[in-house]
């Protein structure tokens, strides 16, 4: 009894400490808050031997349990890793700094001045699978917004996440900034994370990224407002006026360049008319990649070599070498196929029909809804927002990568000349 009291009032304690934190963070100047940032990354870089030594721990522990070629991927950390983590925490450091922007303004027509004021949202709860390089990614975007943050990732890159932890916090110690303003999880079993979902006066948000399963559990036990990182079940439709030589190439690339990945491509949709010329080109193209692919029965009447798609996998993130193939009558019926089986993440479509194009954009309600380009694109740092702590599927209060803009909140500011209300 007495050691599941002290597990209960550590997790507090350290949520108390974050809060506390959270208090003098929005006090940092954009500088003082830059340069512990190029700290972070310059002694990430630095540190990557000792970093690549406990990756190594966390790799032989997945091993003996079989974790999958796509999970181990994640988990693996490289110089080159190391390298993306350190230049990603520069890129951070680079962007403008939102805190205290004040984003709109406007007169009322007794005098006063309305505005609206950036502010950071406070302490953030980031519970995560696999990936290390994400405990770097979500402590610099944390810290540049002026929140602090609790990281727990999973117990498969324990080492490995201790390790980065450590280095950042000794960076935040050396740049003048509380160290307890960034914290790794020091315990792997569930139970912990049920312990900080109830602490809903020190936490703030709550972030899931990984699993459905895991994402399902955080919803279901946190009292604490949470945004989803659901699921990627991402769509490409190839119309009929594709160009059948790039969507080969944009199809490939959305399956077979990270399959591990939540913007991946899981299901591929193709218009009837074009089916017979398209899948025999494109299902042996993903096939040499080591592609294993299921179809509906249309498509297996064309390559009939193929598994046959059962309904479950119309919605499953496989987030592996595998996808589903279903011919379609139309845009319509692309539409209607999203809507019903998608996640709300990401889809493409193929064509050069301009109608068709924004047909799609306008109705398909995913996170990223691209033209001509593929899923791989929704990205934080493709789009043009530097690093991302995830892509959130819902809708409130940020919807598809979230960079430093949706990790702050907004406040109400008023300036007057002494009028009062009548």
């Amino acid at each position: 009894m007495k050691e599941k009291m002290d597990f209960r009032a550590e997790v507090r304690e350290m949520a108390g400490k974050a809060k506390e934190a959270s208090h003098q963070l929005p006090r940092l100047s954009t500088d003082i808050k830059n340069r512990a940032l190029f700290e972070m990354a310059d002694d990430l870089e630095r540190g990557r031997e000792r970093l690549i030594e406990e990756n190594r721990k966390d790799l032989s522990a997945a091993k003996k349990v079989s974790l999958s070629s796509a999970m181990m991927d994640r988990l693996r950390l490289t110089h080159q890793v190391i390298k993306g983590m350190a230049d990603g925490l520069r890129e951070v450091a680079r962007l403008p700094d939102p805190v205290g922007e004040v984003v709109k303004m406007w007169k009322r027509p007794n005098g006063l001045m309305i505005g609206r004021m950036r502010i950071p949202i406070g302490v953030i709860g980031i519970i995560y699978e696999s990936r290390p390089n994400v405990t770097a990614e979500a402590a610099g975007l944390c810290l540049k917004s002026g929140n602090s943050v609790i990281l727990r990732g999973g117990s498969e890159a324990f080492h490995s996440n201790q390790a980065i932890g450590q280095i950042l916090c000794s960076a935040l110690v050396k740049a003048g900034i509380p160290q307890e303003a960034i914290q790794i999880f020091p315990h792997t079993e569930r139970e912990a994370i049920q312990e900080m979902l109830q602490l809903e006066g020190e936490i703030n948000l709550i972030i899931p990224r990984g699993g459905e399963e895991l994402i399902r559990f955080v919803t279901d036990h946190s009292k604490i407002p949470v945004i989803q990182h659901y699921k990627g079940v991402c769509h490409i439709f190839v119309d009929e006026s594709a160009d059948l030589e790039t969507a080969t190439r944009v199809c490939l690339n959305a399956k077979v360049q990270r399959p591990g990945v939540c913007n991946a491509m899981e299901t591929l949709l193709v218009h009837e008319s074009v089916a017979r010329r398209f899948l025999p080109n494109i299902t042996k193209t993903l096939q040499k990649e080591g592609v294993e692919l299921r179809g509906c029965p249309q498509t297996r009447r064309i390559v009939p070599r193929i598994k046959a798609a059962k309904e479950e996998d119309w919605s499953t993130e496989y987030l592996d070498l595998i996808l589903s193939i279903r011919v379609v009558k139309g845009i319509e019926e692309a539409i209607k196929h999203i809507a019903t089986y998608g996640s709300f993440h990401t889809e493409s479509i193929l064509t050069s029909d301009y109608g068709n194009a924004q047909r799609f954009l306008r109705e398909v309600n995913s996170s990223c809804v691209l033209v001509n380009a593929s899923t791989r694109f929704n990205d934080g740092f493709e789009l043009g927002l530097g690093a991302e702590i995830g892509i959130s599927t819902s809708k409130l209060h940020a919807f598809g990568p979230m960079g430093l803009e949706e990790l702050t909140t907004t406040k109400f500011i008023v300036y007057g000349e002494g009028q009062i209300r009548s």
